[in-house]
């Protein structure tokens, strides 16, 4: 299987990126944004690995996510491919992974 990020993940993705390069420079923002991406790697052998998120289970796309750090990184299974749909720092009030963008 092969791995796709939405428009609404990687701008997450650059969000936090660019706030770990102001607040702890380059190095640390690589760091963080490389372990996103290394937690996703699983997911191309096993992708039904992530825990289901029972948060968006109303919205019936069987949503999952694996977690790094501070971090769940949302995706469904699409037939033949994973779609990331959102990176979301899990020390934000748990309402807001609800956000419609996620589905586009």
């Amino acid at each position: 299987m092969k791995i796709f990020w939405s428009d609404f993940a990687k701008e997450t993705l650059k969000d936090i990126y660019s706030y770990y390069k102001d607040v702890a420079g380059i190095k640390i923002a690589r760091k963080i944004r490389n372990e996103i991406y290394e937690a996703t790697r699983q997911l191309t052998t096993y992708p039904d690995s992530g825990q289901i998120e029972e948060l968006l289970l109303s919205l019936n796309a069987g949503y999952r996510y694996v977690v790094t750090k501070n971090y769940k990184i949302i995706y469904r299974v699409d037939d033949d491919k994973i779609l990331i749909t959102d990176v979301f720092d899990t020390r934000q009030n748990p309402i807001k992974i609800n956000n419609p963008k996620r589905n586009k």
